[in-house]
């Protein structure tokens, strides 16, 4: 989600001015006159193996406009976006470029053919300079003019906001930074069209409205962008038209200022969508299971307190950078705090490694799965049961594979996960489907204390409703729970409880009663006293 506007308080802090959405960009055309398609895919059909990927699709694209491209986890977005830059080719189907019959036969074709993509992890080479990746397969590398190369490198970045030196190397830019020189590199070959695929999936929210902004400067320059996001408030803050899938299949394409946030969730899902919160009265706990004691580590975070009773679910929030992810790591033994206390069920506990904390029954659902959560190149049933391998051992050290997949299958079945087998490879997933691999993983361990960072990211409405309901059961059934979320519709719906965190530190500990947007984003802010 991108940032909100703000506005300064008192002692030069900032509080929140506008709450709940991104502005929409000022040169978005509302209504777009009738012409002729620059690019046009008919009755594109794509399968692998018996799997139906996409089913005669349809997909106009006209010139100057941003047409974003949304639906769930496995609709299609993605692998139309691919076969139309020529990185899958279609089982059946035609593409027309400027009314003309083209074949994509590689993404080699498509760059000819004016077509740029921008993909969620951006595709560059780390150990070449800026102007060398702008111009990778632009130019003669025997007729380098590396001072006309230079300088266009810097005219490039210019278009895009950066004025990095153009010999500097790639390595060591950030992920939005990376994604601007790919922008660059896009404009350098004068392309025409550029796909985005979940370009802000990794991005700050101030790099969000960075991005938007120069989207919308680009719409004005007469470049088309197919613009691929789940983050509705991005979608229609940027976009003109929008073409929403389901199940390999186009459900229909609506000017944006005809259609509601709500109306999208319902075409995507093909059912009501109902938020996962819980009832919004406060709900009483008893004694404190899980008591976290002034918990530091030295120039990560300090004096972190809190308490979790059974049942209860603390939401954590605060921006990217407070420490969130680093107290959960605290906690789970991945990074062992070095002073505070961590007490159980009322006994204390020394927590210095990940096999300390399974020991004691805590579970961590990572932000990052595939560094951290899942192994990629393995099987779904691998995975699901990794953590529970000890209890699929027979009695010589075999692994009883029919009880590995007999459990796979109930957590696969159970958080509907869209896969061919429990032994596909977790690695050809969609980012949200080997997010429901991971929860299983550490469901399967029947923890006490589960803690979840980020346990929606990547997944589509859809999904998240299932996983919000699944985190209700859990609490339901007495685990304690912590979850940390950057949106914060999850947080207040989700939470009896909100801890709030600002570079390292604790801001605010908001019960049910107290949970506003407003008081979580001052507290994000370290402002909570201005807003009260």
């Amino acid at each position: 989600m991108g940032s909100i506007p703000i506005k300064p308080g008192n002692n030069g802090c900032f509080l929140p001015h506008r709450v709940g959405s991104i502005p929409i960009l000022k040169g978005r055309r509302e209504i777009l006159e009738k012409k002729d398609s620059l690019l046009s895919a008919q009755k594109i059909c794509k399968s692998f193996g018996k799997n139906n990927v996409l089913k005669s699709v349809d997909f106009d694209l006209e010139a100057g406009e941003v047409h974003a491209l949304i639906g769930e986890n496995g609709a299609g977005k993605s692998t139309l976006l691919k076969i139309l830059f020529g990185i899958y080719q279609p089982t059946s189907g035609e593409i027309y470029l400027e009314g003309k019959a083209v074949r994509m036969k590689h993404p080699v074709d498509a760059i000819g053919h004016g077509i740029a993509m921008i993909h969620q992890e951006p595709s560059v080479f780390e150990d070449l300079s800026i102007a060398e990746n702008i111009f990778t397969g632009h130019f003669d590398t025997r007729k380098i003019k590396w001072e006309d190369l230079n300088r266009k490198a810097s005219e490039a970045m210019l278009e895009v906001g950066l004025e990095f030196s153009p010999g500097r190397m790639m390595k060591g830019l950030s992920v939005a930074e990376q994604q601007l020189i790919e922008i660059a590199s896009a404009l350098s070959s004068d392309a025409k069209i550029i796909f985005m695929d979940e370009p802000t999936a990794s991005l700050t929210p101030s790099e969000v409205d960075n991005l938007l902004e120069l989207i919308d400067s680009l719409r004005k320059k007469g470049k088309t962008i197919v613009y691929i996001s789940h983050r509705l408030e991005e979608i229609k803050a940027v976009s003109d038209r929008i073409t929403v899938l389901r199940d390999g299949e186009i459900v229909g394409t609506y000017l944006n200022a005809e259609i509601t946030k709500d109306q999208i969730i319902q075409k995507m899902i093909g059912r009501e969508f109902r938020a996962g919160g819980r009832e919004s009265e406060s709900k009483t706990f008893g004694q404190p299971f899980l008591e976290v004691e002034d918990i530091s580590i030295p120039g990560i975070f300090e004096h972190v307190s809190f308490q979790i009773a059974k049942g209860e679910i603390m939401g954590v929030a605060g921006l990217m950078g407070a420490g969130r992810t680093e107290v959960a790591r605290g906690i789970f033994g991945i990074t062992p705090v070095k002073s505070g206390r961590i007490r159980i069920g009322g006994k204390e506990v020394k927590i210095e490694s990940p096999e300390a904390a399974i020991k004691n029954k805590i579970a961590l659902v990572p932000e990052d799965r595939q560094g951290l959560g899942l192994f990629v190149s393995e099987p779904i049933a691998f995975n699901t049961t990794f953590a529970i391998i000890d209890s699929m051992k027979k009695k010589l050290g075999y692994i009883d594979t029919k009880k590995e997949k007999k459990i796979s299958e109930q957590y696969v079945e159970g958080l509907k996960t869209k896969c061919r087998s429990v032994t596909q490879k977790v690695g050809d997933l969609s980012g949200g489907n080997q997010q429901k691999v991971s929860l299983a993983k550490w469901i399967s361990t029947n923890p006490d204390i589960l803690i979840l960072d980020e346990p929606t990211r990547g997944i589509d409405v859809g999904a998240k409703e299932e996983v919000y309901r699944l985190i209700r059961k859990l609490a339901e059934e007495g685990k304690c729970i912590m979850m940390i979320s950057s949106e914060l519709s999850e947080i207040i719906s989700l939470s009896d409880k909100v801890m709030v965190m600002y570079e390292g530190k604790q801001t605010g500990m908001l019960r049910k009663d107290e949970i506003t947007d407003v008081k979580i984003l001052s507290a994000a802010h370290d402002c909570l006293e201005e807003a009260q």
